[in-house]
């Protein structure tokens, strides 16, 4: 005891006040912000990934087609390649019929699965099945499938969708694609545009895996990101070896090649059940986030709705896209789907941030 009562005497009673305060302090901040340092940090830690071999993407609507295959390299065909597009349904209608609208003049099968279940495992009405009516255009090319989910609490929501793309696999045997039919893989809100699909479809010697960058779009047509959307695909099927999916196939990537309109929804329930059903669900760490009057100023902002800092690599990128995405009021070079009907799909262009409560 005597010891003690030293070590106390040798101690400033204000130094002792300060670390009983700081420390619960910085363990909260710790708390609230782990993820943001985490993030800035990321250069320190992290290696980005390899750089794609990007090819130059010529197109012109006046330009014919040999010349534009020649342009990339490539010889045109007699005739052009089947093309199924295939995708897993979630809940954006809207997104969809911008989607099938752009592509519809050069695709020949519609594939889409859809699920009673999320990636999280929680349970969700068929929406596609229920809407399917406004999308007669396409029902003669149309293979729909739904499948079951398996309601597993606590799984990693990857596992299921990894089960969901397993499943399309078999959708598209059934749809009946045959070796050397181009595939597009992207998720709904990855829309390759029509004239890339059409060019990619009348070349000759294009790569078997060819990834297509996308113009990355948050919330609406206002706010452009950047052009990294890379995830979206088109394969030359083959066989026993093609296998559905949404990572990185080749080291090859078509420059601007469409748009990728992430969390772009009409109604603001739609923002919040696709924050608590897609795979990073992790994201939403405070009940707040989910608040329909948060929402609604996040988006009119341009923030980012789980206050998170870019996923970059370096310190430069990361702090020039901090903050809120600067508006933009060009809608040129859209999907022509949505200008035609603007007035039904306004919320995605330009100067519409307010959403319907819905």
């Amino acid at each position: 005891m005597s010891r003690l009562r030293c070590m106390l005497r040798g101690i400033d009673i204000r130094i002792c006040i300060v670390l009983l305060i700081a420390i619960p302090v910085f363990m909260f901040g710790i708390y609230l912000h782990g993820q943001k340092i985490t993030y800035f940090i990321r250069p320190l830690w992290g290696s980005p990934p390899k750089p794609f071999h990007e090819i130059p993407h010529y197109y012109n609507e006046n330009v014919t087609m040999e010349r534009l295959c020649h342009l990339h390299g490539w010889k045109v065909r007699e005739s052009p390649r089947r093309v199924f597009d295939a995708v897993l349904f979630n809940n954006e209608i809207d997104i969809l019929a911008l989607r099938w609208n752009e592509l519809s003049p050069y695709v020949t099968q519609f594939v889409l699965l859809e699920s009673n279940s999320t990636f999280t495992s929680l349970p969700k009405p068929l929406l596609f099945a229920g809407n399917r009516h406004q999308f007669k255009f396409v029902e003669p090319r149309l293979t729909y499938g739904m499948i079951g989910g398996r309601f597993k609490k606590g799984e990693n929501p990857f596992v299921e969708e990894a089960y969901q793309r397993v499943a399309l696999d078999q959708l598209l045997r059934i749809a009946g694609i045959e070796e050397d039919d181009l595939l597009t893989m992207s998720d709904v809100d990855e829309i390759p545009s029509g004239h890339t699909i059409n060019l990619l479809r009348w070349c000759d010697d294009i790569p078997p895996v060819i990834h297509l960058q996308l113009r990355n779009y948050l919330y609406s047509f206002e706010y452009h990101v950047d052009n990294k959307s890379w995830r979206a695909s088109v394969h030359r099927y083959k066989p026993g070896k093609t296998r559905y999916a949404h990572y990185r196939q080749s080291d090859i990537i078509l420059s601007d090649s469409g748009w990728h309109c992430s969390f772009c929804f009409r109604y603001v329930s739609e923002f919040i059940f696709k924050m608590k059903a897609y795979s990073h669900t992790d994201r939403v760490r405070f009940p707040h986030y989910l608040n329909p009057k948060r929402i609604q100023d996040v988006i009119c902002k341009g923030a980012d709705l789980f206050d998170m800092l870019p996923e970059e690599y370096t310190f430069k990128e990361i702090i020039g896209k901090m903050g809120p995405i600067p508006h933009s009021y060009s809608a040129v070079h859209l999907p022509a789907y949505l200008l035609n009907n603007a007035e039904k799909y306004k919320y995605l262009l330009p100067g519409n941030c307010r959403r319907e409560s819905g």
